[in-house]
């Protein structure tokens, strides 16, 4: 063989080894190409982070604004004698009170939640702490019947943005929790509903109504310091745009529950319109916008009926039962025409306070309702059973049966609030999610306004026709629940408007 052909056969064999090489090589750059082509959601890096430390963290700070808010509104129940005696109120005076909170409560709803869309969750949900904290401590030194009214309907401003917590709290969970963790934010209503009730039998006979209102303010001053461990929805921060944010959020998360995101990078388009009213009422969201404003606005006067209804007649000793103390045997207005100064008793406030246990003894029935038939149907059944409650509330019976009526209609009342407010928070896309949760609570406010004319006004004339309204309202939207188009169970929350199909 000559030296030309070994030349040859040598530059063969060594340009085949060159190949050899350069083949892996070129195939594993061709693999980090595609682990770098791989991207994520955040509603994928919700799932795969999953339920742990951080959402324990979450569930309480975040439940625990259901505590502040749960105080101011319970507030009225226990205040309503007092300021009635300090200032010898009529009933429609009295009834102005509630009215004038969920005026505040109406009229800031719609803003908080635009303003949630369009600057961002957190910042809402904590003006609303310190604005609510604030005019909730000068509350307790209004020199007049004016000035209260005035300073509840500020506060009533306040609890709006707070009530917006609920929207931050479901962005982070993860779609197979939600059923589970949201209905048990009841458990913070019910402290809070306690909570005001004990205060109230503890301090309003020595010190006072004004000290009670002053150390309710306390838990939202504690609740002001603690939330700066809570972060910015990562929804929010990429329908704003703000991809990075959103990472280092779902970073922290994930680090906190000791997993890993998923692979690759978050993509996610930034929504241009956001907080905007169209959407609500777009061909996707329109049946469903105007059939939930009229879910909430039942919601909260069945709600709010159930608690003022108790507290009136209570108060001035209208039910109708055939073991009653010489304590309810009392008149409930005198007979110069003046208005009455009665106090609540000892019984009455251990009255309302089993009435609040209510509120979470059902939450396992109220889980499995969600789980097995669903937001829509749960609505329905809850509703159709409160219109029973309300009505049965009129029948003469024992005190303990009252009891008893009473603990089930705040379970019925408190159940139908929890599934509302889960469908509404999972059925809005996140460039809407605040602003049609802003839309519904102003709706329900409404409700809330009614309320109190028909507990504390109409109920003096007559117990049917005042509890009447309640149980027509809670049947009409029974019957509207059918009509919703969307389903919600197991379901992704949507980023953006699109298309949606009944399920």
């Amino acid at each position: 063989m000559g030296d030309g052909m070994k030349t040859q056969l040598v530059a063969a064999i060594h340009l085949q080894e060159v190949e050899l090489e350069e083949k892996p090589a070129d195939k594993q750059q061709g693999s980090s190409n595609n682990a770098a082509d791989e991207t994520f959601t955040v509603e994928d890096a919700v799932e795969t982070i999953g339920f742990g430390r951080f959402h324990v963290l979450l569930f309480v700070i975040m439940g625990s604004s259901n505590i502040v808010e749960a105080m101011e509104i319970m507030l009225l129940a226990v205040v309503s004698p007092e300021i009635r005696c300090e200032w010898r109120l009529d009933d429609w005076q009295v009834a102005l009170v509630s009215t004038m909170v969920f005026v505040g409560f109406m009229v800031c709803g719609v803003l908080a939640g635009y303003t949630a869309d369009r600057y961002g969750r957190w910042k809402v949900v904590f003006g609303g702490f310190v604005w609510s904290a604030y005019f909730s401590l000068l509350t307790s030194f209004a020199p007049s019947y004016g000035w209260f009214i005035f300073l509840r309907s500020m506060v009533g401003c306040g609890v709006a943005g707070v009530s917006q917590g609920f929207v931050l709290k479901t962005e982070f969970i993860p779609a197979k929790y939600r059923a589970f963790l949201l209905p048990l934010a009841s458990i913070f209503w019910m402290m809070g509903s306690m909570l005001i009730i004990i205060l109230g039998m503890l301090v309003v006979p020595t010190l006072g109504w004004r000290w009670m209102i002053r150390l309710s303010v306390t838990p939202s001053v504690l609740l002001i310091f603690l939330f700066k461990f809570i972060p910015e929805s990562a929804r929010y921060n990429v329908s704003a745009g703000n991809i990075q944010a959103a990472v280092d959020t779902l970073q922290k998360i994930a680090k906190m529950n000791r997993v890993s995101l998923p692979p690759g990078r978050l993509v996610e388009p930034a929504v241009s319109e956001r907080g905007s009213w169209r959407i609500l009422l777009s061909s996707s969201f329109r049946r469903t916008s105007l059939l939930l404003w009229y879910s909430w606005f039942v919601a909260s006067f069945g709600y709010y009926g159930s608690v003022l209804s108790s507290s009136e007649l209570l108060e001035k000793n209208l039910l109708c039962v055939t073991d009653a103390d010489r304590e309810h045997q009392i008149k409930h207005r005198h007979e110069d025409g003046l208005c009455y100064c009665i106090s609540f008793a000892p019984s009455d406030y251990y009255t309302l306070l089993i009435s609040c246990l209510g509120e979470v003894a059902l939450i396992p029935l109220n889980i499995c309702l969600l789980n097995v038939v669903g937001r829509k149907m749960s609505m329905t059944v809850l509703q159709l059973l409160a219109a029973m409650l309300f009505m049965m509330l009129n029948i003469c019976t024992t005190m303990f049966g009252f009891t008893v009526l009473l603990f089930l209609l705040r379970s019925l009342v408190s159940m139908n609030f929890n599934v509302v407010y889960i469908y509404t928070a999972e059925v809005y896309p996140t460039a809407a999610r605040s602003l049609g949760m802003g839309f519904c609570t102003s709706f329900s406010r409404i409700g809330g306004m009614i309320a109190p004319f028909i507990a504390q006004v109409l109920m003096s004339q007559s117990v049917i026709r005042a509890l009447s309204p309640f149980a027509v309202a809670c049947v009409v939207c029974a019957l509207g629940n059918f009509l919703l188009p969307i389903e919600t169970r197991g379901r992704a929350l949507l980023v953006r408007n699109t298309s949606l199909q009944s399920s």
